[in-house]
């Protein structure tokens, strides 16, 4: 007999330390996920705001998890005490212990309390909302208009007259000099949705709809986000970058992109590939006659880091396979291979490099 209730004992703190084990390790995913990232670090977190609506989400994620928290270690807690107090003995006769049945106190306390919970959850997770989609409009904020196509982001500078592609250019904000940016969210063809983790929650970009959002960043430089809606073949490469600059960066990168389109007489060759195949049907460069809107504005293309929205950096040869074979770096997006001769491609390319 004794030996059965070692064995028993054994099972018991065998399963209980795989539990807190198990419950170690958890805590420790918490941990390392909120703790600062480095300035280097590449993945976006929740858990590293730098803009106010980012900050109220994660203040409110903190809130709720110490609520779920404390529902798991009592629920955790009564477990392990049932199991242990009630678990069979050696001489049970197996029958059915005594029950209890009409505590009012117990019903009344499992219905009101999760009520409680409910309510206060649904009232914090609300004020947010409110703060966030309420906000209002400083006279000194940037509007932006973004749109989504498959694959690929547009940003829309009205008042600055600028139209850029899938990194986006906004100024730092401060308390002393508050300069948050307002973003209209609309969609070319199908459900996007916009989110840099950092800077804001998600918000969708529906067809025939307006969404807005808005971002103030506290910190210089460079936020990564993409879609977070499923859009089609290539929704997991539809990335976008956030350039947050210094009020100086921000002015020379305005008066750069404000320039037309650098018109090198050295490369005539490449900009009359461009302008007599289909490239000019797509895209758009300023002081020509390419006006195509299904595509990205190429005016000032070497001034971005990537190419294809994120899928790879802006290099020769980058460009290269790019124009040729854009499977190679996206496969199912929707530019068509051009299978230029090697001279035409080249020409393009030397061309395409001048656009800064």
């Amino acid at each position: 007999m004794m030996k059965k209730r070692k064995t028993e004992w054994r099972v018991i703190v065998g399963r209980a330390t795989g539990i807190l084990v198990l419950l170690g390790g958890m805590l420790l995913a918490v941990g390392l996920c909120d703790a600062a990232a480095p300035p280097d670090y590449s993945v976006p977190s929740i858990f590293d705001p730098r803009s106010t609506p980012a900050e109220s989400i994660y203040r409110l994620s903190h809130f709720v998890l110490a609520i779920t928290g404390l529902i798991f270690l009592v629920v955790f807690t009564l477990l392990t005490y049932a199991v242990i107090k009630f678990r069979r003995s050696p001489g049970d006769d197996k029958r059915e212990p005594a029950q209890v049945y009409g505590s009012t106190q117990i019903e009344l306390a499992w219905t009101i309390i999760p009520i409680l919970i409910v309510v206060v959850l649904f009232l914090a997770t609300a004020r947010v909302i409110h703060a966030i989609q309420d906000a209002p409009k400083p006279a000194t904020a940037l509007e932006v208009t973004a749109i989504g196509h498959q694959f690929w982001w547009e940003f829309r500078y009205p008042a600055l007259g600028i139209v850029t592609a899938n990194e986006l250019h906004v100024p730092v904000s401060s308390p002393a000099h508050p300069a948050p940016t307002f973003l209209k969210l609309l969609s070319a063809d199908t459900d996007h949705s916009f989110w840099v983790p950092q800077l804001a929650g998600k918000t969708d970009l529906i067809p025939n709809r307006v969404n807005d959002t808005w971002i103030d960043p506290r910190q210089t430089g460079v936020y990564l986000g993409q879609c977070a809606q499923y859009c089609g073949t290539q929704h997991a490469k539809m990335l976008l970058r956030v350039s947050v600059d210094s009020p100086e960066d921000f002015d020379a990168w305005v008066r750069a992109q404000s320039q037309l389109a650098n018109q090198d007489t050295k490369e005539t060759a490449g900009r009359r590939v461009f302008e007599t195949t289909a490239c000019i049907n797509c895209h758009a460069i300023s002081g020509t006659a390419a006006t195509g809107r299904f595509g990205p504005d190429l005016t000032h293309l070497m001034s971005r880091q990537t190419i294809a929205s994120g899928a790879a950096e802006n290099t020769t040869e980058n460009l290269h396979t790019w124009i040729q074979n854009p499977d190679a770096i996206k496969p199912g997006s929707l530019m068509p291979a051009m299978k230029l001769s090697d001279p035409d491609l080249d020409a393009l390319v030397r061309y395409l490099e001048t656009l800064r």
